[in-house]
């Protein structure tokens, strides 16, 4: 005999969207195909729509054929939600003429996959979850005047009440298209009944009733639901999947309403983040009327979450009347990150109420530990959007229950999912049946479902409910008497409600969630659906392809892992070949003195003479060329190099160091670091500026809403509150990057920088790890991520993620970068105590160095050049790499991100000028401009090392701008 208690009541969750009325439904918005730089919009041609419903499951094939009518190769992106419940099993995509089926992929990995071949231009196809229950499907290539096919299956359990099931169509999915057809089909069930009049009817055939329909997409109504009879009674069904049965068994209890004893403590959790905007306020003050009706007397406990939980206000309730919290509810304003775990439960609360739309993007994303007794119940009116899955896990694990509503006309019938008790699974055991999971959420409906996995077909279901009358229901279901269907229905039944049951701690279950995720091909937040043109693709990302080409995949895939393993041994070698030779730099005694024979090269640092002094220093110190991009030295515009001299005119930020030895050499004087000021010339930063201090930040509100998609706006707006000492609301400001284009890696890896540079580690690590989680296939995810962990005092955590970045094999583009990073772990293991004997010993030795500049960006496909121009007026940059005084460059990077570094062993006294040139992207700036973070170093490497960190942005190609000087007595 099993027992399997865990899981009970995991599935606490209504869309009251679909269960209250199918007249208060709102219809779904119609998914866009957006496609970046097309002249003409692309079109939906064809949409095929195939549903199909038995046993209480229900199964919908979507196949769309997308044109594209312009003249050049695009890409698109189908972004669209999907209600509460919908699951996402299945996504194909046409090669060579006929439909490949998708296979399961990591998350991190699929993203790598697809834009890895997406560069060589040949057909991807990327099926992923973004945000709440929402969707993005990115197919490339469109061809040119050509089509693509893509087809994707939903599956769901269809909500019961106690009229039967509820079926609705997904018609969003069609409404564009010039041609659709419909079929759809329904077994074991009485006549389907439409919500309203639609254009077609059901007739029984075959046993099953059965409807077609063909037109054109704006032909088709707003909305197509119907009601299916069901009658009363025990109904049990088994399906297979992958060698393994599974069963589901749909029990009817009784309806009752009971009141529930209600709290006179409540805890208050309002979510006051940026995506609050986007919920109802209306609707959820109208659900805390009713509730604060209900207690009469009582003490509301207030905790407002952002990016981080402000400290706990008391608010009282006299006779329902709670006017004074709502008053001060009404005054908020909606801004900021989601940190929904950053609050502290206290002992005195009965109960909680999250109110919030479930997005916690910020911090850590665990549930703070609640005493025993303590219920948690939440409330979002942010429809799809919302995090059904974290909310429904969170409250189930606490007795309460999560209500996600779409209008006012809901309310009503919310309250007793609010204010009534709810039936209660008290006992769940299996004979012959394990891995139990009960979903109690449509209890108060009059329905209980359970599933789990089959081991003897002669065994025994046992369950007893607690009903809300205190009534103990039990009932038993024999698995023999269960009848077996086709196709994967009920298995994926039961890993959707599984997989439900973990999100309660994503964190802890990670490793769990992944493997079901994959085993049964469920798009969720750990895994994608992924489509890959050739044999080879799979081979060398080491993802299994569907079943015509896993013979000659099983075959061939042995082959690659050892020739994976001998290529890190390879590049092992290559790299301590690599770090000898900058150790003969380091130890190498450069001239201080004057080049001979270019005397011109000591002029002072004057702007005109920069230029052409490159061209002379190239005579005596030849450059190698680079391989990626063959360029010229880097002319002197006028008009980037006004933009300095007016930045010079304006002064530079001086901080003043105080020198040290960098190395064995003699003391010599203080090195000074001077920023030049970088501020935006946008006419809301120049109103921004000219508020007064006290008046900023309400300026700010007043111009978010015309900014409200700019990570720039909220960059310069964070800038402008630390210029004014006010940390608090500038890093709350800067947090808005978290609630922009979620699974943004581009804009979260800015948001880390501006962190790192508003001396705040401990929130830049969790958004490194965020970065690192999206983008583990380069090698600055993993760089980033070890610098902001060393700055926390993470040290043992910081080496071994930088490590990464030395050892992993990279793709070509990011070649250079690990010699950076060795460089820093270097350092790392001789400042502070770590254990280093995981580290080859080829590659340690600390270098330090007088002066050191650090340049990275945040978009991909881009070419930034770093420039530093010594006393003698010679510049180093990606066409002279050694200077005659021993001035290093680093490798260049053309295709995007970084880092390129200066370093420098022992500097000559004098300025050195160090600027930044855009030189050319290939892509659209996320920022709208490229965001560049600079770390300036003096002495680094040694107990006195000093740094100075800035951000700036540089919008045109050729622009240049200057950053700062190093002064060296």
């Amino acid at each position: 005999m099993q027992r399997a208690l865990g899981g009970i009541g995991m599935l606490g969750m209504l869309w009251l969207g679909t269960q209250v009325g199918m007249a208060q439904t709102r219809p779904a918005v119609a998914p866009l195909l957006q496609v970046s730089g097309a002249e003409v919009p692309v079109q939906l041609r064809r949409v095929r729509l195939d549903s199909h419903v038995v046993a209480g499951m229900g199964e919908t094939r979507i196949e769309m054929e997308f044109h594209n009518p312009n003249a050049r190769v695009l890409e698109g992106q189908l972004e669209f939600p999907l209600a509460d419940g919908q699951q996402v099993t299945g996504f194909a995509l046409d090669i060579d003429g006929a439909l490949r089926e998708a296979v399961p992929a990591p998350k991190a990995q699929g993203r790598q996959v697809f834009e890895a071949i997406e560069r060589r231009q040949v057909d991807p196809g990327l099926l992923e979850q973004t945000a709440g229950n929402q969707f993005r499907l990115r197919v490339y290539p469109i061809p040119a005047r050509g089509s693509r096919r893509v087809a994707l299956t939903l599956r769901q359990t269809l909500p019961a009440d106690a009229q039967g099931l509820r079926w609705n169509l997904p018609l969003q999915f069609a409404r564009g298209a010039a041609e659709v057809s419909v079929r759809m089909d329904a077994s074991g069930t009485g006549a389907p009944v439409p919500s309203t009049p639609l254009p077609w009817q059901f007739r029984l055939q075959d046993g099953a009733y059965r409807a077609q329909w063909q037109g054109r997409g704006d032909a088709l109504p707003a909305q197509a639901q119907w009601r299916l009879p069901q009658v009363r009674q025990l109904d049990a069904v088994t399906g297979g999947h992958d060698g393994e049965r599974y069963l589901l068994a749909q029990i009817p209890l009784p309806v009752q309403a009971v009141a529930r004893p209600l709290p006179t403590r409540v805890g208050l959790l309002w979510d006051a983040s940026g995506s609050a905007r986007q919920r109802d306020r209306a609707v959820e003050l109208a659900v805390l009327d009713r509730y604060f009706a209900a207690i009469g007397e009582g003490q509301v406990q207030l905790t407002v979450l952002r990016d981080r939980a402000e400290p706990v206000r008391s608010f009282d309730i006299h006779r329902g009347d709670w006017s004074a919290l709502r008053a001060y509810l009404a005054t908020l304003p909606l801004d900021g990150a989601s940190a929904l775990g950053a609050w502290t439960p206290r002992a005195q609360v009965q109960e909680y109420l999250l109110v919030s739309d479930g997005l916690s993007n910020y911090g850590s994303g665990a549930l703070p530990a609640l005493q025993r007794g303590q219920r948690l119940f939440a409330l979002s009116t942010a429809g799809a959007r919302t995090d059904a899955a974290r909310l429904r896990a969170w409250t189930g694990a606490h007795q309460g229950r999560a209500l996600v509503l779409s209008s006012l006309a809901e309310v009503e019938a919310a309250l007793p999912l609010l204010l009534q008790q709810r039936a209660e699974v008290v006992g769940l055991e299996g004979r012959g049946v394990d891995r139990l999971v009960a979903d109690a959420s449509r209890a108060g409906q009059g329905w209980l479902r359970v599933m789990g996995r089959v081991q003897q077909p002669g065994g025994e279901l046992s369950v007893r409910v607690r009903l809300a009358d205190g009534r103990v229901h039990a009932q038993r279901v024999a698995i023999s008497a269960a009848r077996a269907l086709d196709g994967g229905l009920v298995a994926q039944a039961w890993a959707s409600a599984t997989l439900a049951g973990y999100a309660a701690d994503p964190v802890t279950n990670a490793e769990a969630m992944r493997t079901l995720s994959r085993q049964f091909g469920l798009v969720g937040a750990d895994t994608s659906l992924l489509v890959l043109e050739t044999l080879d693709d799979y081979l060398r990302y080491g993802i299994r392809p569907p079943a015509p080409l896993q013979a000659d995949y099983d075959r061939l895939h042995a082959l690659r892992i050892d020739d994976a393993q001998q290529a890190r041994r390879q590049r092992l070698d290559q790299l301590a070949l690599q770090f000898a030779q900058r150790q003969q730099w380091w130890n190498t005694p450069w001239p201080k003195g004057a080049p001979i024979g270019v005397a011109g090269l000591i002029k002072p640092m004057a702007v005109a003479d920069v230029a052409a002094s490159v061209e002379e220093s190239m005579a005596y110190q030849p450059a190698p060329a680079n391989d990626a991009m063959a360029r010229p030295a880097p002319p002197a515009p006028a008009a980037p190099m006004a933009r300095a001299q007016r930045a010079r005119a304006t002064g530079l930020d001086s901080v003043e160091v105080t020198g040290s030895k960098a190395s064995d050499t003699a003391n010599r004087g203080a090195i000074g670091i001077a920023l030049a000021p970088w501020a935006p010339d946008s006419a809301y930063a120049r109103r921004l500026r000219d508020a007064p201090p006290a008046q900023l930040y309400a300026t700010y509100l007043s111009e978010r809403d015309q900014h409200a998609g700019s990570s720039a706006f909220y960059l310069d707006v964070a800038d402008l509150l630390l210029a004014k000492g006010q940390r608090e609301l500038a890093l709350r400001v800067l947090s808005n990057l978290a609630e922009m284009q979620l699974e943004n890696r581009h804009v979260l890896r800015v948001l880390g920088y501006r962190l790192l540079q508003a001396g705040a580690p401990e929130l830049a690590v969790p958004v490194f790890q965020a970065v690192l989680a999206m983008g583990e296939e380069e090698p600055q995810s993993f760089r980033d991520l070890g610098l902001a962990l060393e700055a926390s005092g993470q040290y043992q955590a910081a080496l071994a993620s930088l490590y990464e970045v030395v050892v992993r094999p990279w793709d070509s583009r990011f070649d250079g970068i690990s010699l950076i990073a060795l460089d820093e772990l270097n350092t790392l293991i001789a400042r502070e105590r770590v254990d280093a004997t995981a580290v080859d010993p080829r590659l340690r030795r600390a270098m330090p160095l007088d002066l050191r500049v650090v340049l990275s960006w945040d978009s991909d496909n881009s070419d930034m050049d770093l420039w530093v121009t010594d006393p003698n007026g010679e510049r180093a940059y990606y066409g002279n790499r050694l200077t005659h005084q021993g001035g290093q460059m680093s490798q260049d990077f053309t295709g995007g991100y970084g880092p390129e570094q200066f370093s420098l062993r022992q500097a000559k006294p004098g300025k050195y000028k160090v600027e930044a040139n855009f030189f050319g992207s290939r892509e659209q700036l996320v920022t709208g401009a490229t965001t560049l973070s600079l770390r300036l170093s003096t002495h680094w490497g040694t107990a006195r090392q000093r740094d100075q960190q800035v951000t700036m942005r540089l919008k045109d190609r050729a622009e240049t701008v200057l950053v700062g000087e190093f002064e060296v007595k």
